[in-house]
């Protein structure tokens, strides 16, 4: 069975920021005495200190994150003592500052800035309508530091933190929804499967502009996750605007506890699987494989191929999407972290081992497959593993780190970009499907259409005697049209037409012989082709990945052979490992 160590691997995901160095604290206290000048009072210097100190101590940490496998010593801090400037030298102060920063790899923070903030603080201070005290308007600005950077960055506090750690393990209290911030509200990427939000009909793209009847804009993405989390059985009231619809619309829901069931699988017709990730949690691979093992084993080990479905999906752990795509590639890259820092370059690749023996895989995918599941789309695609089939995805092809901090704060920052292994980015462009499908509804035909019947309904109708040279002739019976069958005539037959002890006209058509109703394979035929009707009406996507999936299976090499055999184990060698890619681009 295959397995991959991913421990170290945790990371960008798992990082850890657990200290700030001490022996940092006194040049921190130097620089603030350094920008002192004439009209700043005494707290004022200390207020600008205190933030000075929250960025130095915190930004060489965030870019010192390291894989837990891989971690560096920090170079021993410079700890030689610095004499702080007398108040009159002002220009020499800054000159002097500006020189030690060209000495050390700490940024160069723009005097200027600080003394506007630090203006601005004073003045807020001072004039605002209500008190307000230091630590409140630095955790502000802290909240609006990151927060501006890119839609996925943000600082979190400690309840924020936890609330996000319960997210990730799959287990919560709330709606059920993946959203980000766009243009002020909250745009909904996915709602989970067997949520509240799936259940109350909420889709990819809706945007959020209300909760409990207060306006999402000028709300944090924390502060609006947290208006939307609560007890199990508390009420909450969303507004929406959606593509399409002229006026917005409001939602009335019930939180609940959401236990995310990361996969779910079942078997199509007779020898395919489907598989579903809704998410992807910290043990989303190893669920994923003891589904494929369930899966062989309700086919008696002759599993043909499976459906991965991936629509709605919003991502989750960055290593789960390894994990997965892992286990149906057997070498090469999966994906590629790049970063600023070269701490945040990472090549994740494959180990060796195809849990379905190469066995056809169809992905489904459409705009609210994000993130993880783009890298696993990305990276099946590229290899020509799978065929992707779907539509365009959402394109988050950014990567964030989450660095606790000692008061159990933490930072998410976006640290790197991610590549699929051909190379491509795909941040705010999204894999694009090797066969478009489009979002349709089937509905039911009118069964009364036709003629409702068929030539071996028809009064004398011959019987199928089997295959050729088979001297066995069935009784020859007849069958008048069934109005239960659907037929738009309410008129019998001719009496000529029927058989010496039927009933007289007017009086309902005797039911056929035994000898002339249909095998027992052509009924299992016929539900067969019930339930495919079923599965079109109710998921088309699904019914044409099937389909796919089946004339994937039907056009496989030559050296397979066209008989029925049990799927080779799981350790067993590929024999072409991009042969489902041929097929795809018409080189098979």
């Amino acid at each position: 069975m295959k397995r991959r160590s991913t421990r170290g691997a945790g990371w960008p995901v798992d990082a850890i920021f657990d200290r700030i160095q001490d022996d940092r604290r006194p040049a921190f206290c130097a620089c603030a005495a350094r920008l002192e000048i004439n009209d700043m009072t005494i707290r004022q210097s200390a207020s600008l200190g205190l933030f000075i100190a929250c960025l130095l101590s915190g930004l060489p940490a965030v870019a010192q994150a390291q894989p837990a496998e891989d971690t560096a010593t920090d170079p021993p801090a410079d700890t030689k003592p610095q004499q702080a400037p007398g108040p009159a030298d002002d220009a020499a102060n800054d000159t002097a500052a500006a020189d030690e920063t060209d000495k050390t790899s700490a940024p160069t923070l723009p005097l200027k800035t600080l003394r506007k903030f630090t203006a601005l603080l004073n003045q807020i201070e001072a004039g605002y309508v209500e008190p307000v005290d230091d630590e409140t308007l630095l955790d502000n600005a802290i909240h609006g530091m990151v927060s501006r950077l890119d839609p996925h960055s943000a600082y979190l506090d400690p309840e924020e933190y936890e609330a996000l750690k319960d997210a990730t393990s799959g287990q919560f209290g709330g709606l059920g929804l993946k959203v980000q911030m766009e243009s002020g509200y909250l745009q909904v990427v996915s709602p989970i499967d067997d949520t509240p939000a799936a259940k109350a009909g909420i889709q990819p793209g809706d945007m959020i502009v209300e909760i409990d009847g207060q306006p999402v804009k000028g709300l944090t993405m924390p502060e609006a996750i947290k208006a939307m989390r609560g007890d199990a059985g508390s009420k909450i009231s969303l507004t929406i605007l959606r593509d399409g619809q002229d006026k917005p619309m409001t939602l009335e829901l019930e939180r609940a506890d959401i236990e995310v069931a990361s996969v779910n699988s079942r078997v199509l017709g007779d020898h395919y699987g489907y598989l579903r990730i809704t998410q992807f949690a910290e043990d989303t691979g190893d669920n994923l494989e003891k589904a494929l093992d369930q899966l062989k084993q309700d086919t008696d080990n002759t599993l043909r191929g499976v459906v991965l479905d991936l629509r709605s999906n919003p991502g989750g752990i960055l290593t789960a999407a390894v994990d997965v795509s892992d286990l149906f590639l057997e070498d090469g890259t999966i994906v590629t972290i790049r970063g600023r820092a070269a701490e945040a370059e990472h090549v994740f690749k494959a180990t060796p081992g195809d849990a379905l023996s190469a066995a056809p895989i169809v992905v489904l995918v459409n705009e609210g497959t994000a993130s993880a599941a783009e890298i696993v789309a990305g990276a099946l695609q590229d290899d020509r593993r799978a065929v992707v089939m779907g539509r365009d995805t959402f394109g988050k092809g950014s990567v964030q780190t989450v660095l606790p901090l000692n008061d159990g704060s933490a930072l998410k920052l976006t640290t790197a970009r991610y590549y699929t292994p051909s190379g491509r980015s795909i941040q705010a462009e999204g894999i694009t499907p090797d066969i478009a499908l489009a979002s349709v509804k089937i509905t039911p035909a009118d069964r009364t259409a036709g003629f409702g019947y068929s030539e071996a309904d028809l009064p004398g109708a011959l019987t199928n005697t089997g295959a050729a040279g088979d001297t066995t002739t069935p009784a020859a019976t007849t069958l008048a049209p069934d109005t239960e069958q659907g037929s738009d005539d309410d008129t019998t037959d001719p009496a000529g037409d029927q058989a010496a002890g039927e009933t007289s006209p007017g009086n309902k058509p005797a039911k056929p012989s035994a000898a002339s109703s249909k095998s027992d394979s052509e009924s299992e035929a016929e539900a067969k082709a019930d339930d495919e009707q079923s599965l079109a009406e109710k998921d088309y996507g699904l019914y044409e990945a099937l389909t796919l999936l089946r004339g994937l299976y039907t056009l496989r090499p030559a050296d397979e052979g066209n008989n029925e055999t049990e799927t080779p184990a799981a350790d067993a060698p590929r024999k072409d490992a991009r042969r489902w890619g041929d097929v795809r681009s018409g080189q098979g």
